[in-house]
Protein backbone atom coordinates (compact mmCIF):
# COMPACT_ATOMS: atom_id res chain seq x y z
CA UNK A 1 0.00 0.00 0.00
CA UNK A 2 2.81 2.32 0.59
CA UNK A 3 4.42 1.49 -2.57
CA UNK A 4 1.88 2.15 -4.35
CA UNK A 5 0.80 5.90 -2.58
CA UNK A 6 4.34 6.89 -3.28
CA UNK A 7 3.83 5.82 -7.30
CA UNK A 8 0.58 7.82 -6.91
CA UNK A 9 2.04 10.78 -5.51
CA UNK A 10 4.87 10.30 -7.58
CA UNK A 11 2.88 10.86 -11.07
CA UNK A 12 0.76 13.47 -9.45
CA UNK A 13 4.12 15.31 -9.26
CA UNK A 14 4.84 14.74 -12.76
CA UNK A 15 1.84 16.36 -14.31
CA UNK A 16 0.59 19.65 -13.78
CA UNK A 17 -2.54 21.54 -14.60
CA UNK A 18 -2.04 25.03 -16.76
CA UNK A 19 -5.73 25.77 -17.37
CA UNK A 20 -9.41 24.73 -15.31
CA UNK A 21 -12.27 26.42 -16.62
CA UNK A 22 -16.10 25.42 -16.46
CA UNK A 23 -17.12 23.68 -19.91
CA UNK A 24 -21.03 24.83 -18.84
CA UNK A 25 -19.46 28.79 -19.00
CA UNK A 26 -17.97 28.17 -21.86
CA UNK A 27 -20.75 26.81 -23.50
CA UNK A 28 -23.31 29.32 -22.14
CA UNK A 29 -20.84 31.97 -23.61
CA UNK A 30 -20.71 29.82 -26.91
CA UNK A 31 -23.59 29.37 -27.80
CA UNK A 32 -25.40 33.36 -26.58
CA UNK A 33 -22.69 34.92 -28.29
CA UNK A 34 -24.67 34.80 -31.96
CA UNK A 35 -27.60 35.30 -30.39
CA UNK A 36 -26.70 38.73 -28.68
CA UNK A 37 -24.86 39.87 -31.58
CA UNK A 38 -27.33 38.63 -33.77
CA UNK A 39 -29.28 41.26 -31.77
CA UNK A 40 -27.42 44.18 -31.52
CA UNK A 41 -27.09 44.39 -35.32
CA UNK A 42 -30.62 43.96 -35.89
CA UNK A 43 -31.08 46.96 -33.56
CA UNK A 44 -28.44 48.82 -34.98
CA UNK A 45 -29.13 48.65 -38.87
CA UNK A 46 -32.97 48.92 -38.80
CA UNK A 47 -32.09 52.62 -36.62
CA UNK A 48 -29.05 53.70 -38.53
CA UNK A 49 -29.17 51.85 -41.71
CA UNK A 50 -33.00 51.63 -42.45
CA UNK A 51 -32.61 51.97 -46.43
CA UNK A 52 -29.51 49.74 -47.01
CA UNK A 53 -31.27 46.73 -44.82
CA UNK A 54 -34.60 46.97 -46.63
CA UNK A 55 -33.58 47.26 -50.67
CA UNK A 56 -35.26 43.54 -52.26
CA UNK A 57 -34.81 42.98 -56.10
CA UNK A 58 -39.00 43.54 -56.14
CA UNK A 59 -38.61 46.87 -54.50
CA UNK A 60 -42.05 46.42 -52.73
CA UNK A 61 -42.79 47.48 -49.45
CA UNK A 62 -40.94 45.72 -46.75
CA UNK A 63 -40.81 46.04 -43.13
CA UNK A 64 -38.14 43.06 -41.43
CA UNK A 65 -34.80 42.95 -43.11
CA UNK A 66 -33.24 39.53 -43.33
CA UNK A 67 -30.04 38.41 -41.36
CA UNK A 68 -27.95 38.49 -44.47
CA UNK A 69 -29.35 42.20 -45.30
CA UNK A 70 -28.35 43.35 -41.20
CA UNK A 71 -25.06 41.26 -41.39
CA UNK A 72 -23.94 42.57 -44.71
CA UNK A 73 -23.95 46.14 -44.09
CA UNK A 74 -21.19 47.72 -42.54
CA UNK A 75 -20.01 47.65 -39.63
CA UNK A 76 -22.22 44.91 -38.32
CA UNK A 77 -20.35 42.89 -40.87
CA UNK A 78 -17.66 42.84 -39.05
CA UNK A 79 -19.20 42.57 -35.80
CA UNK A 80 -20.77 39.32 -36.75
CA UNK A 81 -18.33 37.98 -38.41
CA UNK A 82 -15.78 38.01 -35.43
CA UNK A 83 -18.61 36.69 -33.24
CA UNK A 84 -19.08 33.88 -35.37
CA UNK A 85 -15.23 33.52 -35.67
CA UNK A 86 -15.35 33.31 -31.48
CA UNK A 87 -18.39 31.42 -31.82
CA UNK A 88 -17.10 28.58 -33.93
CA UNK A 89 -13.94 27.97 -32.42
CA UNK A 90 -15.21 26.30 -29.03
CA UNK A 91 -17.96 24.23 -31.29
CA UNK A 92 -15.80 22.31 -32.96
CA UNK A 93 -14.50 20.51 -29.37
CA UNK A 94 -17.73 20.21 -28.31
CA UNK A 95 -18.93 18.41 -31.04
CA UNK A 96 -16.36 15.70 -29.82
CA UNK A 97 -17.54 16.18 -26.38
CA UNK A 98 -20.47 14.91 -27.52
CA UNK A 99 -19.65 12.28 -29.34
CA UNK A 100 -17.23 10.73 -26.25
CA UNK A 101 -20.60 11.57 -23.94
CA UNK A 102 -22.81 9.34 -25.83
CA UNK A 103 -20.42 6.95 -26.40
CA UNK A 104 -20.23 6.41 -22.81
CA UNK A 105 -23.23 5.35 -23.01
CA UNK A 106 -23.80 2.36 -25.34
CA UNK A 107 -22.61 -0.21 -22.45
CA UNK A 108 -26.12 0.55 -21.14
CA UNK A 109 -27.70 -0.50 -24.24
CA UNK A 110 -28.57 -4.62 -25.48
CA UNK A 111 -25.54 -5.06 -27.54
CA UNK A 112 -27.56 -6.00 -30.50
CA UNK A 113 -28.67 -2.25 -30.57
CA UNK A 114 -24.83 -0.77 -29.96
CA UNK A 115 -23.55 -1.19 -34.22
CA UNK A 116 -26.77 0.97 -35.17
CA UNK A 117 -26.83 3.18 -32.24
CA UNK A 118 -22.82 3.42 -32.66
CA UNK A 119 -23.23 4.77 -36.24
CA UNK A 120 -26.12 7.42 -35.05
CA UNK A 121 -23.37 9.26 -32.98
CA UNK A 122 -21.13 9.43 -35.91
CA UNK A 123 -23.79 10.61 -38.03
CA UNK A 124 -24.62 13.51 -35.37
CA UNK A 125 -20.91 14.19 -35.06
CA UNK A 126 -20.27 14.49 -39.03
CA UNK A 127 -23.90 16.71 -39.25
CA UNK A 128 -22.89 18.77 -36.46
CA UNK A 129 -19.03 19.74 -38.17
CA UNK A 130 -21.39 20.17 -41.54
CA UNK A 131 -23.41 22.41 -39.88
CA UNK A 132 -20.30 24.61 -38.30
CA UNK A 133 -18.51 24.73 -41.23
CA UNK A 134 -22.13 25.90 -43.37
CA UNK A 135 -22.41 28.86 -40.46
CA UNK A 136 -18.94 30.00 -41.40
CA UNK A 137 -19.64 29.67 -44.92
CA UNK A 138 -22.60 31.77 -45.19
CA UNK A 139 -21.04 34.36 -42.57
CA UNK A 140 -17.88 35.14 -44.55
CA UNK A 141 -19.38 34.85 -48.28
CA UNK A 142 -22.21 36.88 -47.96
CA UNK A 143 -25.24 37.02 -50.93
CA UNK A 144 -23.68 40.72 -52.08
CA UNK A 145 -20.88 38.99 -52.95
CA UNK A 146 -21.90 35.74 -54.05
CA UNK A 147 -25.41 35.01 -53.71
CA UNK A 148 -25.62 31.50 -55.51
CA UNK A 149 -22.80 30.11 -53.36
CA UNK A 150 -24.35 31.64 -50.25
CA UNK A 151 -27.86 30.61 -51.08
CA UNK A 152 -26.50 26.67 -51.94
CA UNK A 153 -24.26 27.21 -48.59
CA UNK A 154 -27.41 28.50 -46.61
CA UNK A 155 -29.65 25.36 -47.57
CA UNK A 156 -26.83 22.87 -46.63
CA UNK A 157 -26.89 24.62 -42.97
CA UNK A 158 -30.78 24.15 -43.34
CA UNK A 159 -30.84 20.55 -44.15
CA UNK A 160 -27.73 19.74 -41.68
CA UNK A 161 -29.16 21.69 -38.55
CA UNK A 162 -32.64 20.19 -39.42
CA UNK A 163 -31.18 16.61 -39.81
CA UNK A 164 -28.51 17.05 -36.69
CA UNK A 165 -31.86 18.31 -34.91
CA UNK A 166 -33.91 14.61 -35.39
CA UNK A 167 -30.73 12.45 -34.84
CA UNK A 168 -29.92 13.95 -31.78
CA UNK A 169 -33.37 13.73 -30.61
CA UNK A 170 -33.48 9.64 -31.91
CA UNK A 171 -30.27 9.21 -30.33
CA UNK A 172 -31.69 10.47 -26.68
CA UNK A 173 -34.56 8.36 -27.25
CA UNK A 174 -32.53 5.24 -27.90
CA UNK A 175 -30.34 5.63 -24.67
CA UNK A 176 -32.80 6.99 -22.29
CA UNK A 177 -35.12 4.24 -23.35
CA UNK A 178 -36.37 2.55 -19.93
CA UNK A 179 -34.00 4.74 -18.15
CA UNK A 180 -35.11 7.02 -15.18
CA UNK A 181 -34.18 10.48 -15.92
CA UNK A 182 -33.60 13.69 -13.81
CA UNK A 183 -34.66 17.29 -14.31
CA UNK A 184 -31.73 18.45 -16.08
CA UNK A 185 -32.58 15.67 -18.77
CA UNK A 186 -35.83 15.93 -18.93
CA UNK A 187 -35.91 20.07 -19.81
CA UNK A 188 -33.02 18.72 -22.31
CA UNK A 189 -34.90 16.03 -24.34
CA UNK A 190 -38.36 18.32 -24.05
CA UNK A 191 -36.71 21.65 -25.48
CA UNK A 192 -35.04 19.72 -27.74
CA UNK A 193 -38.01 18.69 -29.24
CA UNK A 194 -39.80 21.77 -29.22
CA UNK A 195 -37.21 23.58 -30.78
CA UNK A 196 -37.12 20.88 -33.52
CA UNK A 197 -41.25 21.17 -34.27
CA UNK A 198 -40.43 25.13 -34.27
CA UNK A 199 -37.69 24.43 -36.72
CA UNK A 200 -39.42 22.58 -39.14
CA UNK A 201 -42.98 24.54 -38.97
CA UNK A 202 -40.50 27.97 -39.99
CA UNK A 203 -38.99 26.34 -42.39
CA UNK A 204 -41.99 25.73 -43.92
CA UNK A 205 -43.34 29.35 -43.33
CA UNK A 206 -39.52 30.21 -44.81
CA UNK A 207 -39.85 28.75 -48.05
CA UNK A 208 -43.48 29.61 -48.66
CA UNK A 209 -42.80 33.03 -48.69
CA UNK A 210 -39.70 33.10 -50.28
CA UNK A 211 -41.61 31.66 -53.51
CA UNK A 212 -43.81 34.28 -52.89
CA UNK A 213 -41.56 37.00 -52.85
CA UNK A 214 -38.97 35.40 -55.68
CA UNK A 215 -41.65 34.61 -58.21
CA UNK A 216 -44.47 36.87 -57.21
CA UNK A 217 -43.21 39.99 -55.50
CA UNK A 218 -46.23 39.94 -53.13
CA UNK A 219 -45.88 42.62 -50.58
CA UNK A 220 -44.59 41.49 -47.33
CA UNK A 221 -43.37 38.43 -48.64
CA UNK A 222 -39.99 39.14 -47.87
CA UNK A 223 -40.47 40.60 -44.44
CA UNK A 224 -42.34 36.92 -43.52
CA UNK A 225 -39.34 35.23 -45.03
CA UNK A 226 -37.07 37.26 -42.69
CA UNK A 227 -39.21 36.56 -40.12
CA UNK A 228 -39.07 32.88 -40.20
CA UNK A 229 -35.73 32.91 -40.83
CA UNK A 230 -34.95 34.89 -37.44
CA UNK A 231 -37.29 32.05 -35.88
CA UNK A 232 -35.04 29.30 -37.48
CA UNK A 233 -31.56 30.90 -36.61
CA UNK A 234 -32.73 31.62 -32.68
CA UNK A 235 -34.34 27.79 -32.26
CA UNK A 236 -31.14 26.53 -33.78
CA UNK A 237 -29.07 28.59 -31.44
CA UNK A 238 -31.78 27.54 -28.56
CA UNK A 239 -31.28 23.51 -29.56
CA UNK A 240 -27.39 23.94 -29.22
CA UNK A 241 -28.07 26.32 -26.09
CA UNK A 242 -29.70 23.24 -24.08
CA UNK A 243 -25.82 22.05 -23.75
CA UNK A 244 -26.71 24.00 -20.55
CA UNK A 245 -28.34 20.59 -18.92
CA UNK A 246 -26.46 17.88 -20.61
CA UNK A 247 -23.02 18.81 -19.13
CA UNK A 248 -24.12 21.05 -15.75
CA UNK A 249 -21.16 20.36 -13.88
CA UNK A 250 -17.96 19.52 -16.14
CA UNK A 251 -14.85 21.48 -16.34
CA UNK A 252 -12.18 21.54 -19.20
CA UNK A 253 -8.67 20.90 -18.61
CA UNK A 254 -5.47 21.18 -19.74
CA UNK A 255 -3.13 18.83 -18.43
CA UNK A 256 0.98 18.98 -18.42
CA UNK A 257 2.76 14.97 -17.80
CA UNK A 258 3.33 11.91 -19.62
CA UNK A 259 0.77 10.31 -21.22
CA UNK A 260 1.04 7.09 -19.37
CA UNK A 261 1.21 8.72 -16.06
CA UNK A 262 -2.31 10.66 -16.91
CA UNK A 263 -3.59 7.71 -18.47
CA UNK A 264 -2.99 6.25 -15.15
CA UNK A 265 -4.05 8.55 -12.78
CA UNK A 266 -7.47 9.14 -14.36
CA UNK A 267 -8.12 5.36 -14.55
CA UNK A 268 -7.09 5.22 -10.64
CA UNK A 269 -9.94 7.66 -10.13
CA UNK A 270 -13.87 7.03 -9.31
CA UNK A 271 -15.68 7.24 -12.54
CA UNK A 272 -18.52 9.97 -11.91
CA UNK A 273 -21.95 9.62 -14.19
Amino acid sequence: TTISTKQQQQQEQSMAIHYLASFHEICVVTALLPLVTLFTCFVTAYVFQYDDVHETHCRVYNIVPSISAITGVSPQRYFWRFSIALHIGPRIPIAFVYKNYYRAQLARLAPSLVPKTSWLITLILVLNCIEIAALGGVTYISNRENYPVHERIFITFMICSLCYMLATIKLNGILNARQTLNEQQRQSIKWKKILFVVSILSTIGLLVFFAKHRFYCHDLAFSWFAFFEYLIAIANMLFHFTIIWDFPSQFMVIVQGPRENLMQYLGAKPKIN
